[in-house]
């Protein structure tokens, strides 16, 4: 076989065509190894919007807790430690730093994720404290928190590999 410059080829056809898709299989390769990593992105992305949401809704409890203490079932000497206006500030603060660390969690900081599990952690207990004044919506804001701790602490399948 001879090139178009007139020198004689070494490669086969198949060599050619061989040439030809190794471009593809190394896309797919990177598309592969980029879905592996595109996962753990998005349960990264997940927990931290996740986390948000928490924190909004603990931002709304704390709001609610502080101006609207008869919005609750239970009256403030019936909560377990606490009364509506010691909660309310603690609402407030956890809610922020939640929400703070989920925009850290979205911009993939680390210290926002392992914030952010500790957060989610101390609000889920924080929560059984609070439980007799809101049993569903606390319930709800509990499982919400493990889901977020899941969601951060998912395991990267690649590291272990």
């Amino acid at each position: 076989m001879s090139s178009p410059t007139g020198e004689q080829g070494s490669t086969s056809g198949a060599e050619r065509a061989e040439q030809r898709r190794a471009p593809e299989q190394g896309r797919e390769w990177a598309v592969s190894h980029a879905r592996s990593s595109s996962r753990d992105a998005n349960w990264l992305a997940f927990g931290g919007w996740m986390l948000i949401l928490v924190g909004a809704f603990n931002l709304i409890a704390g709001l609610a807790a502080l101006f609207r203490p008869d919005y609750y079932v239970v009256g403030a000497g019936e909560l377990l430690i606490f009364d509506f206006g010691v909660w309310g500030w603690v609402w407030l603060a956890v809610g922020l730093v939640q929400v703070l660390a989920g925009a850290g969690c979205l911009s993939g900081q680390a210290w926002a994720r392992i914030a952010g599990i500790g957060l989610a952690g101390l609000a889920a207990i924080a929560h059984v404290a609070f439980l007799a004044a809101f049993p569903v919506w606390e319930l709800m804001l509990i499982a919400l928190s493990v889901l977020v701790i899941y969601a951060l602490v998912v395991p990267d399948k690649d590291a272990a590999a």
